[in-house]
């Protein structure tokens, strides 16, 4: 067996990984101050000095699962006015675009266990513009791009180092660190580097006294005491490295201005000893943080290498077979990769899906958030919460996370979202199934979902409401698993649909506004994508019917459906369940077209498309034509079920054969349910055959939602005929804007009304080839609208497909649309195959735009890169 494969049977090879985030600062766990202020409280300016609570962050970081011990490295160009501990970006009021990252590295390499990682940073070697970065990102309005790192001129003449930071794993708990770093420059420069060795801060709070230690026995090595860590030593080989220690203690002196008597080494003195030269270390060389300081010039052009292990065990020959065991493990990690791309066949193609790959699995981390004891302050900490104000999460006292999570991205997006989460499982299912579905099933257990159902969103609000795709989600995963295993695992399928139940129940009965089967939930995770804040409270009984809202719950309905005639081939009892959803997705597709006697439907026949319908309080509505997404979205409702699955269940086929005889307003919604399909297959969809054309012939449409690099969040037309709509007085404009947003709405730092976006572009070709699996060549459109040429719907799906791909791959030109036109992350050798994942991209160049690692939802690109015909 493959021996990445095989260590993956073996959950000990997870005990250690990257784990520890890009950003603990900004974020609502950190957040102890009696007005809510996240991004005030503990920030860039204090993390240095400041004790973190619930988590850990640091460059390239490491940790074991309870993030008891973390390791990371550090670095001083000796210019910089701090040493470089952790990644230095914009907090979301700074930034014109909200928050965002100012740093350039790259995830290059990663295998499911971390038995192999590689990254690169490029660190300058002249002072770090902070100080331009906050100024002119402050300066600059919504309508100008961000003030990028790169536009500030310090990687001008090459002035930068390469810092490869690579880790393997001799065993489970037995790991090497290998540091290269590369002066691209044409002039000597010297660096200092700092491995960095510290415990977490779980002893102050007032809930144990335990401390654990870290001190230094005798030269390259660094003594760890933790009575639950089996690491007990960091080695390294460099003979001029010498050890430093501290606290991992908050700095309440230069933070507070208050007094402190006693012997504490704070958590920023390793930093001031380094800057400073300040007497901040202890000189009995004792601690709870500790350092490495390696001092060296790298020669213009030149390059040096350090060397350090985490071992076990006490060795006079740490690094005996270094060499050899991180070849072997590259190998290893060639090995894996070489069978899950072995239908990959272009190189760049590999490159790009290895990457991705490698991106998800450095997002992994350490997520720990008791919402009970936050809200309430520990014995030693008080919370200072304005409970007469408003105080986030507090419907939420129950939940207790501390797991290891797949994060949308480790600096911007440091906390999971649910929604996201849903799409990270699909390509990581390819990779390890076994992960993918532990976090589909991890958001689902009582610690995390709320008693009355909900799932949880997003620590800023758990309360918000994302789209419900962790149905489709879960049987992606099974069905990607069966194949790839040769069996399904049905204990996982059932364990995931009881929780879904529940799920399912609390959008019925807490979204359903008036119990018709017509969906809001606010913004859904579109933020931006209407005229106007879809969760604002509206006046006079006025309310917004959601095309989108309504669209997901009947592709849930669908997936639950399916899921639920899944598990009736093994247990009868499931196809009771099978019947009520197939029942429920009837009556929301009834509502959908006709929301009640004198009402308008969400579907406008005049514009061949769907919309939001505002609910008058004298009984009239009006239909939002706004063309975007939110039209698109009913195309996901769509399942087609094999006639030899129906024979297999005579009590779901007789119940549904009796629903369609005898209530024919149902049965016009189930499109040619009767008319099999080719290869005897039948078609569940909100869009008859007429419908589906004319939202293709808009989807389709270059002067629309078409672009070169997939579909639009929203029609090019507003772009010089913006619509507009007026309520509670104020009239409200929506332009095409195709990259970032020029409002401040939902924070400002993502937009939907033009850019393309991985995750509904993905669904869009997912339920194109559905709709081609029943239709086959009897239902062609023309592609590009207004073309002539005709496109059966795969053809079209593999189109798009490629459109998102070509957004990675190097065109004629050698140029990749991500990178914006860049000529030097194009054409330079040191980053012209270097791949960023972005949030989402520009609707009409491709750039990428937003959080620059979001190798969650975006790396479904891993998955449009498999062919077909194997996953």
């Amino acid at each position: 067996m493959i021996a990445e494969k095989q260590r993956l049977q073996d959950t000990n090879w997870k005990n250690w990984g990257p784990y520890v985030s890009n950003r603990q600062w900004g974020n609502v766990r950190e957040d102890y101050s009696p007005n809510g202020n996240a991004w005030g409280f503990a920030n860039h300016d204090n993390a240095e000095s400041y004790t973190y609570r619930w988590g850990e962050e640091g460059i390239a970081g490491i940790s074991d699962t309870k993030q008891l011990l973390c390791f990371a490295l550090s670095f001083w160009n000796k210019k910089d006015k701090i040493v470089k501990e952790r990644f230095f970006g914009l907090s979301n009021p700074q930034g014109n675009h909200g928050e965002d990252i100012k740093e350039l590295f790259y995830y290059l390499d990663n295998t499911p266990t971390h038995s192999y990682m590689k990254m690169v940073y490029k660190y300058p070697i002249n002072e770090f513009p902070y100080d331009d970065l906050i100024a002119e990102n402050g300066r600059r309005s919504k309508r100008e791009p961000e003030y990028e790192i790169f536009d500030t001129g310090i990687f001008n003449n090459d002035e930068y180092f390469d810092i490869f930071i690579e880790y393997c794993k001799a065993d489970t708990d037995d790991i090497l660190v290998r540091v290269s770093i590369y002066n691209r420059s044409q002039k000597d420069a010297p660096i200092v580097v700092a491995p960095t060795l510290w415990f977490r801060n779980n002893w102050k709070w007032g809930y144990n006294r335990y401390q654990p230690f870290l001190n230094a026995s005798h030269e390259g090595c660094i003594d760890i005491h933790h009575d639950s860590i089996s690491i007990k030593k960091l080695y390294i080989r460099n003979g001029n490295a010498r050890s430093v220690f501290c606290d991992n203690e908050t700095n309440t002196p230069k933070l507070h201005g208050t007094l402190y008597f006693g012997n504490t080494y704070f958590k920023d003195g390793i930093n001031d000893h380094i800057v400073y030269g300040s007497n901040t270390i202890n000189p009995e060389k004792k601690g709870t943080k500790a350092s490495f300081l390696i001092d060296e010039i790298i020669e213009a052009g030149q390059s040096k290498t350090f060397e350090l292990r985490l071992s076990p065990h006490e060795t006079d020959e740490p690094f005996d077979q270094f060499d050899e065991i991180f070849n072997t493990r590259i190998a290893e990690a060639n090995e894996f990769y070489h069978e899950v791309q072995h239908d990959v066949t272009h190189d760049d193609e590999r490159n790009v899906q290895r990457q991705a790959f490698a991106g998800l699995l450095w997002n992994k981390q350490f997520y720990h958030y008791n919402v009970g004891k936050w809200l309430k302050g520990d014995p030693n900490f008080e919370a200072p919460r304005n409970f007469n104000d408003y105080v986030r999460n507090t419907e939420w006292n129950h939940m207790h996370n501390k797991d290891i999570i797949s994060m949308p991205d480790k600096w911007e997006y440091p906390w999971y979202a649910t929604w996201d989460l849903a799409f990270h499982c699909v390509p990581f299912a390819i990779i390890d199934a076994e992960f993918a579905k532990g976090q589909l099933l991890l958001l689902t257990k009582e610690w995390y979902m709320h008693p009355n159902g909900q799932l949880p969103a997003y620590e800023w609000n758990l309360s918000d409401v994302n789209p419900p795709v962790h149905a489709w989600s879960c049987f992606r995963v099974f069905k990607i698993d069966e194949k790839q295993n040769g069996k399904p695992d049905l204990l996982f399928l059932e364990k995931v649909f009881q929780k879904l139940l529940l799920n399912f129940t609390w959008w019925v009965n807490r979204k359903d506004k008036n119990g018709k089967n017509i969906f809001g939930g606010g913004f859904l995770g579109l933020d931006n994508i209407g005229a106007f804040d879809r969760n604002m409270i509206l006046k006079d009984g006025q309310y917004l019917e959601q095309a989108d809202g309504t669209s997901w719950m009947a592709m849930y309905a669908l997936n639950m459906m399916r899921i639920s005639m899944e598990l009736a081939q093994y247990y009868q009892v499931y196809e009771d369940m099978a019947i009520k959803f197939f029942e429920h997705y009837l009556y929301i597709a009834e509502a959908m077209e006709n929301l009640g006697e004198g009402t308008k439907g969400l579907w406008n026949e005049e514009d061949g498309f769907f919309y939001d319908v505002l609910q008058l309080g004298n009984g009239d509505s009006v239909s939002l034509r706004l063309r975007s997404i939110v039209g698109l979205i009913p195309m996901f409702a769509v399942e087609i079920i094999d006639h030899h699955l129906l024979e297999k269940m005579p009590n779901f086929r007789e119940r549904m054969d009796w629903v369609l005889k005898n209530k024919p307003e149902l049965t016009k919604l189930v499109s040619h349910w009767e008319e099999e399909g080719q290869g005897r297959k039948h078609l569940m969809s909100i869009l008859r055959k007429t419908r589906l054309t004319k939202v293709l012939k808009r989807m389709l449409d270059e002067k629309e939602f078409l672009s070169s690099y997939g579909i639009r969040a929203m029609s090019k037309v507003y772009e010089e005929n913006p619509f507009i709509f007026s309520v509670h007085g104020n009239e409200n404009i929506v332009y095409y804007t195709p990259a970032e947003s020029d409002s401040r709405m939902f924070g400002g730092n993502s937009n939907w009304r033009g850019p393309i976006w991985f995750p509904i572009n993905f669904l869009i070709v997912e339920s194109l080839q559905r709709f081609h699996f029943y239709y086959g060549n009897s239902m062609k459109v023309e592609f590009p609208t207004g073309s002539g040429d005709k496109k059966n719907l795969d053809e079209v799906a593999q189109n798009i497909s490629h459109r998102l791909c070509s957004i990675f791959l190097k065109d004629e030109n050698g140029e990749r649309a991500f990178n914006g036109g860049n000529g030097k992350f194009n054409y330079d050798e040191y980053f012209k195959d270097y791949i960023t994942f972005y949030e989402y991209f520009h609707g009409d160049n491709g750039r990428g735009v937003g959080a620059s690692h979001q190798t969650g939802w975006t790396a479904t690109v891993a998955k449009l890169m498999k062919p077909r015909m194997t996953l």
